[in-house]
């Protein structure tokens, strides 16, 4: 099992501690480095900077937006990056969530599915550097009856393969996934439920496009709060307001995928709490209302010998790449848990 770094979004006040957390990973060893975007900072733009002032480390999209982007134009940007990096750029994408896609990119969320298949046909297509022409439900190149052309893409990349991974979190989602990316980027993932809640699923992917799991990277993101095993509820409380927003806040109160996963995970009573208390402005209580089994089961707590054992569990639940999400209020403490984490794995015997 390899390891990741997650630096969440940029713009927080800490860009350069970010970028010192890329650095130091970059130093560690970690497999590669993921950043992600909403609406506010693009990830592209990161990645960038990043590339240029690591060496080794792989530099990952978690996630381009499918409304942010045509197809197109995520395959231009997955070429450059390529390029600028000497070959070490992963495209991830993924179709975000009704209120952004519809809210900041006014683009309708409908048929998520089908529209992630035709994108991902697309891009593949584009970076393969052949002539593009593409008739789909939802793209058609060229326009037809118009003085478009097809065309192809200019830049090369450094590899012929730029691999793609898609976040999911649905069973559907994740069977096509299984079916058509090179690894699937998880969120909330319990190692104890990721064979119900993922892991057969992306199987069923892979067997139906006649092929095994066998070199498909499942990435889960998983916080890293770093400290003594007897205060391990008091580094489960960190997490609180971020569980809230996506279980709580995350998408409207019909289409939120992270709590219809937390109750597949069996906490059915708790996500409906916290997200009415989410919903009606009471947040603190939406936090509050988070049993700390959840935030246990979805997070990486306590000594290095404890999240040594957590990897372990991990590992046989068939994640190939973890990524961690380091807390902490300053830059050390995030560079700690950071080191913590290659410790941790060596610990493990999964280094």
């Amino acid at each position: 099992m390899q390891l990741g770094i997650n630096l969440g979004y940029w713009g927080a006040g800490m860009d350069g501690d970010n970028l010192a957390v890329a650095q130091e990973a970059d130093r560690l060893g970690y497999s590669v480095c993921w950043a992600a975007e909403a609406y506010g900072s693009d990830a592209a733009t990161v990645l960038t900077w990043v590339a240029a002032q690591t060496e080794r480390i792989d530099v990952g999209s978690a996630i381009f937006q499918i409304p942010a982007r045509q197809p197109a134009m995520t395959a231009m940007t997955a070429a450059t990056l390529d390029s600028l990096s000497g070959g070490r750029f992963r495209l991830g994408i993924g179709v975000s969530g009704p209120q952004v896609s519809e809210g900041w990119y006014g683009v309708k969320f409908d048929k998520p599915l089908a529209r992630t298949r035709e994108y991902v046909e697309i891009v593949r297509k584009a970076m393969t550097r052949e002539r593009l022409s593409y008739d789909g439900e939802h793209w058609t190149l060229p326009l037809p009856g118009g003085p478009g052309k097809p065309l192809k893409l200019t830049v090369h990349p450094q590899r012929e393969h730029i691999p793609l991974y898609i976040a999911a979190i649905g069973p559907k989602n994740l069977e096509q996934t299984g079916e058509i990316a090179d690894g699937a980027l998880l969120i909330f993932p319990s190692a104890e439920h990721l064979e119900d809640t993922a892991v057969r699923h992306l199987r069923a992917g892979r067997e139906k496009a006649g092929k095994t799991l066998e070199g498909f990277d499942i990435v889960p993101t998983v916080p890293l709060a770093l400290g003594e095993d007897k205060d391990v509820e008091k580094l489960a409380d960190t997490f609180r307001p971020y569980t809230a927003l996506y279980v709580g806040g995350m998408g409207s109160r019909q289409q939120n995928f992270y709590n219809k996963q937390a109750r597949r995970m069996g906490f059915e009573e708790a996500a409906t709490e916290i997200q009415d208390k989410y919903l009606a402005g009471d947040k603190d209580g939406a936090a509050a209302a988070i049993p700390h089994d959840l935030i246990d089961k979805t997070t990486l707590l306590g000594s290095v010998d404890r999240i040594a054992d957590r990897m372990k569990e991990y590992a046989a639940a068939g994640v190939t790449t973890l990524t961690l999400a380091p807390a902490g209020w300053t830059l050390d403490e995030r560079l700690a848990a950071l080191r913590a984490g290659t410790e941790a794995l060596e610990r493990a015997g999964l280094a």
